[in-house]
């Protein structure tokens, strides 16, 4: 981006030109580096554009970045205080420079870190800020960060994983039934007169498919209405947290679907508790952040009941027997890592086989889904193709 500015140099002279820069602050504080006293600042950027740029909420992946870049000046032993001036004088995002410049002040004043972080407007996960309190108590700040951004790391790749699985039958079926409508609205119609001639010499397959046709095509605008109410419908839901937990616990109860839902959901659950354990968040604490990970209502009620049991001095592995919140491969694994202490290696090693188990389930319900989908759209599509030709080889039955 380039900027026009005004300044005097220390002989008082007034000097004008022009700069790159990222940002106007990263462009004011060129300047200063220069020796010059600011007059004015423009950027050539069409007014409208840079402020949407200035309003544009930033998305997981910038988020992301500045994290990457916030554990890796910790790793290198850069104080915590240093490391976010520096990201708050980079010339990144400006919502998000902002946020840091906000976290910044809040470390000036007294504040730790955890504190600081509990009041920034990032949209960053839950566990963010103990785990990050925990890292301050253990003097593992560096560590701390660095596991809070792979889980998050993983939780964006598995979502992503899920929706990259679903574009090809979500175009699939899309297309498909687009095809069907467009074949009944455009094609059926011109054959409906068939009925008003000789219906009853009409086989059914015919009469239906016409009759059909005929339907949609004299309500066309009202389906369509009905489409865009349901897709205005659908997108509120998605919006919507609580429409959102009653769509996926019905999903959990189909059978295809419950076991892979329960085990992507056992999967982020011990994975997150083995990241919580390891960086020193105590036992209770731990099982109320990582029961968060889990989406099935169904689950949450067990999980509820394991903190409970735990609060009341039961060993781990026992309240989750007792509440079959996972199946007999997580107890073993869990009793034995309480056992030897080593509780975190075994959630890890839990974790993993949820992970790969739920893939394998997900990767037979796709290849399952596709095939499906083929043929259903295809016997619509013959069911109308017939529907059609036996209308015109009755035409000779019609009486005249």
């Amino acid at each position: 981006m380039k900027f026009e500015y005004r300044a005097a140099n220390s002989d008082s002279a007034i000097m004008m030109g022009a700069l790159d820069a990222d940002s106007e602050r990263s462009a004011i504080r060129s300047l200063k580096r220069q020796g010059l006293v600011l007059i004015s600042i423009r950027s050539e950027m069409p007014a409208d554009l840079g402020s949407k740029r200035k309003s544009r909420r930033p998305g997981t992946r910038d988020v992301l970045i500045y994290m990457h870049q916030l554990c890796t000046l910790l790793e290198s032993g850069i104080p915590i205080k240093e490391a976010v001036e520096s990201l708050a004088e980079s010339s990144g995002h400006p919502f998000i420079a902002r946020e840091f410049e906000n976290l910044l002040s809040a470390l000036k004043s007294g504040h730790s870190f955890s504190e600081a972080l509990r009041e920034c407007k990032l949209r960053l996960p839950g566990y963010f800020q103990p785990l990050c309190e925990a890292g301050e108590l253990t003097g593992k700040m560096a560590q701390a960060m660095r596991d809070s951004v792979k889980q998050w790391e993983y939780d964006v790749a598995t979502a992503g994983e899920l929706r990259n699985a679903l574009t090809y039958p979500t175009i699939l079926i899309v297309s498909g039934t687009c095809a069907i409508l467009l074949i009944f609205a455009l094609v059926v119609p011109r054959f409906a007169s068939l009925l008003n001639k000789g219906s009853q010499q009409i086989p059914f397959l015919a009469r239906f498919v016409l009759g059909m046709g005929t339907f949609i095509n004299q309500h066309f605008p009202v389906l369509i209405s009905a489409v865009a109410i349901l897709m205005g419908f659908g997108t509120y839901c998605a919006r919507s947290p609580n429409l959102r937990q009653k769509v996926y616990d019905l999903l959990a109860r189909f059978p295809l679907l419950r076991h892979w839902i329960m085990e992507v959901s056992l999967g982020k659950w011990s994975g997150m508790l083995a990241t919580l354990l390891e960086n020193k968040v105590p036992l209770l604490k731990a099982l109320e952040l990582a029961q968060r990970q889990i989406g099935v209502s169904s689950l949450v009620w067990r999980f509820t009941r394991v903190c409970q049991a735990v609060r009341n001095g039961e060993p781990l592995a026992k309240s989750l027997l007792e509440t079959s919140a996972v199946d007999a491969t997580g107890y073993n694994l869990i009793r034995v890592g309480e056992h030897s202490g080593n509780l975190p290696d075994m959630l890890h090693s839990l974790s993993s086989l949820y992970i790969q188990s739920g893939r394998n389930r997900m990767k037979r319900f796709l290849l399952l889904l596709e095939p499906v989908a083929i043929i259903v759209i295809g016997a619509i599509v013959g069911l109308v193709m017939a529907g059609i030709i036996l209308a015109i080889t009755s035409v000779n039955n019609i009486a005249i």
